[in-house]
């Protein structure tokens, strides 16, 4: 007797006026074509269609993943736009598990809503995923769609820095949307200013703007005349040009000698000029020092008070894959803690890309979130942060990772914050006083309005699809929150696309840094055996793309370092 091979089944679920629930279901099963039921033939043997009006699927358990967006479909005859929201909910094969759930739901998302071959039509759309389920997502056990209209009118236009490209079948927000990668040469304060704050606390000259920014010399200092007018600059010598601090600082050539009583124990990490001033905002008892150089690595140092801590932080100068950049961040830490010897405990403070979950509020990463690196409970391995080198598809059309991996000797810092992160921590407190403290600092320190935190799924060239956020549960109201999980890095997966979301889940990581590897390999090589990473969600890349959220993302890393740090039982001397 020949064996019956696995169909893959659709059965309309449920039908109302403006709704349709359709259930696409992977079962053993040798059907008859009947009146109720057509039987597929030729390139499409092994897809049956089940013209049942009711249908049950029989499962009780909640989806494993579910993903929401929407598509303004086009009246060929009037010309007019319907708002129609699709839900695809997904079940997985026992055999699947669950960590694994949520990214095979991406990526069979992103295959079907791939901007190359995007169904044009209802019917096309439905055809697309089960050829999907028959071909190759062989793991996927049940998908239920569910299209609803919801109201007519032109797609709205997006905003901020993505655009909208018109189609006549478009998929949410109006369209696809593309990345908004114009390079522009004209000069602006603010892209001179991003400059000089990147580079701090080394100083620039007027070349070095001309030869990044492509800009004339005239362009450049009269940018650099009106920042000096409002306070943000200032001339360190002739052409020569630095960060104006807004707390008052000590220009040395080489850091004073400091008593052991006012030697730090703690060592505070920051790569942009932002995360640096919501840092210091967490302090008492402040003094900035910058230890200029006209040849090298100027470094900066504020050393202030937490609680009953001794703290110092820096910034480093510059952060990248460059091999200067990376020497710099290296060099930058090791010099810390040479100079500073009594340091024990290391933070990287700042800014992180997300991971969202897509499917579970209870996971999910948005904006403004805090990630805390420490180890995946369900792993052995008690890594917090996990720096990629390399991602290459493998022939089983899986991933293969080559890693670099971190953990601390002493997981101190680690089990305070898992101790510590309950809905009784009051962190956001630091919060407020932070915004009190950085009242008169220049920089957008509040939280921007959640409408523009946008999710989007990258489907692949330089396009994406929108998608909703998964709500909470209930009366439970959405606020900050802290998640504590691995942090990730490295350019090879950082950036939106599927291989971000394969080594997320690889790691178990809910952030992506700007590539701080050599601050670790500094921080390890010197025998720091308690380090933490802390990133406040700033976008859903490395963080140094969202501008809007990265003051107020850095203020709530801050306020979370703080809530640590004052945890922390005080000095022994």
């Amino acid at each position: 007797m020949a064996e019956i091979q696995e169909k893959v089944i659709m059965t309309p679920k449920s039908k109302t006026a403006t709704s349709t629930i359709l259930v696409v279901e992977r079962k053993v099963i040798e059907a008859q074509p009947s009146d109720k039921i057509h039987v597929a033939g030729g390139d499409h043997t092994g897809i049956i269609i089940n013209k049942e009006e009711v249908y049950e699927n029989g499962i009780t358990e909640s989806c494993h993943a579910q993903l929401e967006f929407c598509v303004y479909l086009v009246s060929a005859a009037t010309g007019k736009h319907t708002r129609e929201a699709r839900a695809l909910r997904f079940w997985f094969k026992p055999e699947v598990p669950l960590h694994e759930c949520p990214h095979e739901a991406q990526a069979f998302f992103r295959e079907l809503v791939s901007p190359q071959d995007f169904p044009k039509d209802y019917v096309g759309f439905i055809k697309k995923i089960i050829k999907l389920m028959q071909n190759k997502y062989h793991r996927l056990k049940i998908l239920e769609v569910e299209l609803r209209q919801e109201a007519s009118g032109p797609p709205p236009e997006n905003k901020g820095d993505i655009t909208s490209k018109t189609t006549s079948y478009t998929c949410c927000n109006g369209s696809f949307i593309e990345e908004n990668g114009t390079n522009q040469t004209h000069i602006s304060e603010q892209k001179v200013l991003d400059m000089i704050e990147n580079a701090y606390p080394n100083p620039l000259s007027v070349d070095d703007f001309v030869t990044a920014g492509k800009w004339s010399k005239a362009e450049v200092k009269d940018a650099l005349e009106a920042l000096e007018e409002k306070g943000l600059t200032r001339v360190m010598s002739e052409g020569i040009y630095v960060r104006q601090h807004s707390i008052d600082t000590q220009v040395v050539k080489q850091m004073p000698t400091l008593c052991s009583s006012r030697q730090p124990t703690i060592a505070v990490v920051t790569a942009l000029y932002c995360e640096k001033q919501a840092v210091d905002a967490m302090m008492d008892n402040q003094e900035t020092y910058v230890r200029y150089t006209t040849v090298g690595e100027s470094n900066v140092y504020t050393l202030g008070t937490i609680g009953a801590h001794r703290v110092v932080t820096t910034k480093l100068p510059s952060v990248g894959r460059t091999r200067e950049a990376m020497t710099a961040a290296g060099n930058t830490t090791t010099r810390l803690l040479g100079i500073f010897q009594k340091v024990e405990y290391v933070f990287l403070v700042g800014v992180g890309g997300g991971v969202p979950h897509y499917t579970d509020y209870t996971k999910h990463v948005r904006l403004g979130d805090v990630v805390v690196s420490t180890p995946a409970p369900d792993l052995n391995d008690k890594y917090v942060y996990q720096f990629c080198e390399k991602a290459e598809r493998n022939d089983k059309g899986g991933w293969d990772f080559e890693v670099k991996p971190y953990k601390p000797a002493v997981p101190l810092l680690q089990d305070i914050a898992l101790r510590l992160n309950n809905p009784s921590w009051k962190w956001s407190v630091y919060v407020t006083e932070g915004l009190e403290r950085l009242r008169s600092v220049p920089g957008k320190w509040e939280a921007p309005e959640h409408t523009t935190d946008r999710l989007t799924v990258d489907v692949g060239g330089g396009a994406f699809i929108e998608v909703s956020h998964p709500a909470p549960q209930g009366e439970q109201m959405r606020s900050a929150r802290v998640h504590c999980a691995p942090v990730a890095g490295g350019r090879a997966v950082a950036g939106s696309g599927e291989a971000r979301a394969a080594f997320a889940a690889h790691a178990r990581a809910l952030a992506y840094d700007c590539e701080l590897d050599a601050v670790l390999d500094s921080v390890v090589g010197n025998c720091k055996d308690c380090f933490i990473s802390i990133r406040g969600i700033s976008d859903y890349r490395d963080g140094t793309r969202g501008k809007d959220w990265q003051p107020h993302a850095a203020l709530a890393a801050a306020a979370v370092m703080k809530g640590i740090v004052t945890a922390m039982d005080p000095p022994t001397d």
